[in-house]
């Protein structure tokens, strides 16, 4: 039976990988775009994105995501040529001089395979390879790690919200299957934000649980999303500390991965997450041990 608490060793391009389950982990995002919802425009020159990334791991993210084009609502599409411009330079800056995990946020297969030849380790669809199913293959051949997202733009939702989750991924989980794609390759997000509205993200992280029917670790992006912004009244630039609380509660809940704009802030909150749940695990073992027949050994 799966157990998202339980060691996971994530598979990733050129031979590297990650363990999940005992330790969050914390996906720093970089935009390299002028129009991002939260941080358009602050790094979009190669120099800059490639100096966020560098303060991020110092900060303890494990892995950089570099987006090209703003998933915002709205915001104006990019051609890939645009997108490879903007990313490549910076992947290949950051895979020449540091040892990190690189992710490309991409739904494009071309530019996943360029980023992945350019030194990315991951590959983050928010389309869940369903505009461009050749992005599993990419995935398979090149041995990337797959972040297969939920969204629910331009369909007709399931009332339910986890039911929605199962119809959508269940179809993403199959393309990746048939591409070839391993499963210890694969990673889910439940796309928080992306044509939901606050009552079915908060439900859905409050039935977050019941997402481990699909066997696999999940990643949580809550970063600043306009739900947090309704709970706490503030605007995208002051959401940090409701999404360091969004980031806690999903960790307990069984969150592995957690894609974030503020390292320093969600890093502590994950630290207090995982100490928590460390010593839940320290009482069910004493609790275990008082069980046992009286003169067991238990040296």
């Amino acid at each position: 039976m799966f157990s998202p608490f339980d060691p996971f060793r994530w598979a990733l391009a050129h031979g590297r990988h990650l363990q999940l389950g005992p330790r969050g982990i914390l996906m720093a995002i970089v935009n390299v775009t002028p129009d991002s919802f939260s941080d358009g425009g602050l790094f979009d020159s190669a120099d800059a994105a490639v100096a966020q990334a560098i303060l991020c791991l110092e900060e303890g993210a494990a892995i950089i995501d570099i987006g090209g084009e703003s998933t915002r609502p709205g915001a104006a599409p990019v051609s890939a040529a645009e997108e490879q411009e903007r990313i490549l330079p910076v992947i290949e800056a950051l895979a020449g001089t540091t040892d990190a995990i690189i992710s490309v946020d991409t739904y494009r297969a071309e530019t996943a395979r360029l980023a992945v030849a350019a030194g990315a380790h991951i590959v983050n669809d928010v389309h869940g390879l369903q505009r461009e199913p050749d992005i599993a293959r990419v995935a398979a051949e090149t041995g990337a790690g797959l972040c297969i997202m939920h969204t629910g733009r331009d369909r007709r939702k399931l009332p339910d919200v986890v039911e929605d989750q199962y119809l959508f991924l269940g179809r993403s989980l199959e393309i990746a299957r048939e591409a070839g794609v391993a499963r210890e390759a694969m990673v889910l997000d439940p796309g928080f934000g992306f044509a939901k509205d606050t009552e079915e993200n908060l439900e859905l992280m409050a039935r977050f649980g019941e997402l481990f029917g699909f066997e696999l670790p999940i990643l949580g992006g809550t970063s600043r999303k306009r739900f947090v912004g309704a709970v706490t009244g503030r605007e995208a630039a002051g959401r940090d500390a409701g999404t360091a609380a969004t980031t806690a509660l999903l960790r307990v809940a069984g969150a592995a991965v957690f894609r974030v704009h503020d390292v320093a802030i969600n890093r502590d909150a994950l630290a207090m997450a995982d100490a928590m749940l460390d010593a839940g695990r320290r009482v069910k073992a004493r609790e275990a041990r008082a069980g046992e027949p009286a003169g067991q050994d238990r040296s």
